[in-house]
């Protein structure tokens, strides 16, 4: 029963904005599940309200039940507004994409973006879904994770999506050790071609990591200034955010903040 439930829900994250419907037969075969078992998942989730079927056009979208949720977890845990303002100003001052994440199952959820107003720049949607083990963001929520947390998330079969995707359980393992010393995580084209991205964990209550905010810059731009001046600047407000949202940062992360201010 679980595994059956786990995969129904796990339909909903094929869902973005840039695709906010989808038909029974793209959901079958992204899944890889027979199109008679996702037809009775989608029957459910209709009749719970997490997703609707638009009239005729055999296609389903989210429901309001999902919109209902939302505002339920935004009124106990109000982050969105929080959020965009350090993203606004990360991208004032670096003139980059700046986009925030929070953890979502296996998997990071983007819940904020502030794009660059250059011509060439990084582009996010918000609700896109971010892999754990190829995205800075990924890594840097790895890194500040309880053990049980990321034995999961790297047990699976993870996807190269270039040709620098580390997929490699035992080394990214060994890249952890390196984020947590450092308070930071890079990913250098390791989730898409020409992108290179910077992030810093925001932490819940309880001290562990809730998501990541974070830069992304063109790779071809990045330079040793620009670098040193993210890093400076994410810094800066994953404090304010981490303070907005009474997250608890745990020693590591304030001991690697320190060292980085002192360098």
């Amino acid at each position: 029963m679980s595994s059956t439930v786990a995969k129904a829900l796990s339909l909903l994250d094929f869902f973005s904005e840039s695709e906010p419907e989808i038909g029974l037969s793209e959901l079958a075969r992204r899944s890889g599940v027979d199109k008679a078992t996702v037809h009775r998942m989608l029957v459910v989730m209709c009749d719970y309200g997490l997703l609707e079927k638009r009239g005729d056009a055999r296609l389903y979208r989210l429901g309001a039940g999902v919109l209902r949720l939302a505002r339920v977890r935004e009124t106990a845990f109000p982050v969105s507004s929080v959020f965009q303002h350090s993203l606004d100003s990360l991208s004032a001052a670096l003139g980059e994409t700046a986009h925030a994440s929070l953890v979502s199952g296996r998997a990071l959820a983007t819940i904020g973006v502030s794009e660059s107003n250059r011509g060439s720049r990084v582009s996010l949607v918000a609700g896109e879904i971010l892999p754990l083990h190829s995205t800075a963001s990924g890594l840097v929520v790895l890194a500040f994770a309880r053990p049980d947390f990321v034995d999961r998330a790297l047990s699976e079969a993870l996807l190269a999506k270039t040709s620098r995707t580390i997929t490699d359980s035992s080394i990214l393992k060994a890249r952890l050790q390196e984020v947590r010393l450092t308070g930071y995580a890079e990913a250098d084209q390791t989730n898409e071609d020409d992108v290179y991205g910077i992030a810093v964990p925001v932490f819940d209550t309880d001290g562990t990591p809730a998501g990541a905010v974070a830069v992304a810059v063109p790779a071809h731009r990045m330079t040793s200034d620009l670098r040193r001046q993210t890093i400076t600047a994410l810094f800066g407000e994953a404090e304010k955010l981490n303070y907005g949202i009474g997250g608890r940062p745990s020693a590591e992360f304030r001991a690697a903040a320190a060292r980085f201010a002192q360098s």
